[in-house]
């Protein structure tokens, strides 16, 4: 057992029970994953078979089924000198159901088929058996960024550099040695150039495997729907996604460093993972990608025996927290208290929390997530409802089917859950 673990290899994009994973790491101890880009490469990959490649998973000590993980962001730090990213559509006949899992070469129809490298552009993936493109993606409108020393803005480039860049691929993603992807910088694409952003890196999977075997990307509400009954080998069963998914795939760009990730743990040991790091995000990833960057993520551990959940809990910085959920302050609480002196009435104190919901669209993640809160509170639907809306929001973290419920929790009950320590460590609560 290890109090330090450094995890640099990756699945081959799928993620369960079944998949071996290193570790453990003792409970209180710290993983440094070392993250390859997510959605583009492995998207354009033929042989991996999920939408990211992930790194592997670590168990952690005395994490049993029915606990939780808590896991403290510690640092991002974005490796690439580029990245590229865009609006996608699916190539027909390149895949069998579903373009992020069962790839196939739409000549000889080889599943998950071998594929050269031939040049750059849309074209470059050809099937090593008979050179067909196959590449089941290819960018209908897209750019290539590229990041100054510090790694603080990002600025899209023309069509000659970025075809510089697409002739160094692994040069620019900086992809790490054992990935197995494609970095989609081979794409050279530059349909914008000259736009600027800021770089504000977060991990778009982060979190604990889920308990049947899927591919990485679809362990989410949202993509996960996509698995029920598909026409493939990583089909699962309405009771399944409902029951064995774990969320890990957020794409909500507060969780970054600073946030806490409170996950559950649904096979022994948890199996925590990372990878999809980004440089930035609005929300809603709206264009369906963003800039898919190689990170280096610092975490740390802790158990939570005996704290069942069905989906993620955040604790984002306070700056990320929407503006009614905001913690209170010693100053706002004190006119608070003398308001509530007034009337007779005895001020609940409360601290922020986030459940995450997922679903196949938006409203499905926000009823989901009501429900979680609901559950996890043992407080009524109805009354989440209300205290979302006088005291919280419904975030968007992704479209079509991820969003971030916040409201603020009676100290009470995050007593009687045992986590209001942590919470109002984490918030620096003046009660």
């Amino acid at each position: 057992m290890s109090s330090e673990l450094y995890v640099d290899i990756f699945t081959n994009g799928i993620i369960g029970p079944n998949v071996k994973m290193l570790g453990p790491v003792a409970d209180g101890g710290r993983i440094t994953f070392l993250t390859a880009p997510g959605c583009w490469g492995p998207m354009i990959t033929p042989t991996l078979r999920g939408g990211h490649e992930v790194c592997t998973p670590v168990t952690v000590e005395n994490a049993d089924i029915g606990d939780a993980v808590v896991i403290y962001i510690e640092e991002i730090k974005v490796k690439s000198k580029a990245a590229s990213s865009g609006v996608d559509e699916s190539v027909e006949g390149t895949f069998v159901g579903d373009p992020y899992v069962a790839k196939r070469c739409p000549k000889c129809r080889e599943p998950w088929p071998e594929f050269n490298v031939e040049g750059i552009g849309q074209e470059a993936i050809r099937c090593k058996n008979c050179g067909e493109v196959t590449s089941p993606f290819r960018m209908i409108h897209g750019y290539t960024m590229v990041f100054d020393e510090n790694r603080s803005f990002g600025l899209t480039v023309d069509e000659k550099l970025a075809e510089e860049i697409a002739r160094k691929t692994h040069e620019y993603s900086a992809l790490p040695e054992k990935s197995k992807q494609v970095p989609i910088l081979v794409f050279g694409k530059a349909d914008i150039v000259g736009l600027a952003s800021r770089v504000r890196p977060f991990m778009g999977q982060l979190g604990t495997v889920p308990a049947v075997n899927i591919p990485d990307s679809h362990n989410a509400g949202d993509f996960g729907s996509f698995l029920i009954d598909a026409p493939h080998p990583y089909r699962i069963t309405k009771e399944q996604y409902e029951r064995d998914l774990t969320d890990g795939h957020l794409d909500v760009d507060s969780v970054r460093a600073g946030a806490i990730l409170i996950a559950p743990v649904k096979v022994k040991g948890a199996g925590i993972y990372a990878g999809d790091a980004h440089a930035m995000q609005g929300d809603g990833e709206v264009a369906g990608h963003t800039t898919d960057i190689t990170a280096e993520v610092k975490v740390k551990v802790e158990v939570l025996k005996d704290f069942s959940l069905d989906g993620p809990i955040l604790l984002p910085l306070e700056e990320d927290l929407p503006p009614l959920a905001k913690p209170w302050r010693k100053d706002e609480w004190d006119q608070i208290t003398s308001l509530a002196k007034k009337y007779d009435i005895e001020p609940e104190p409360v601290a922020p929390v986030q459940i995450i919901g997922s679903g196949p669209t938006i409203n499905d993640a926000a009823a989901n997530g009501f429900q979680r809160a609901a559950k996890l509170f043992n407080i009524g639907v109805e009354e989440v409802r209300n205290r979302v809306t006088v005291t919280g929001a419904v975030e968007i973290g992704r479209l079509p089917g991820i969003v971030q419920v916040s409201m603020q929790v009676p100290i009470r009950i995050l007593e009687e859950l045992g986590i209001a320590d942590l919470v109002t460590k984490h918030y620096k609560l003046p009660y």
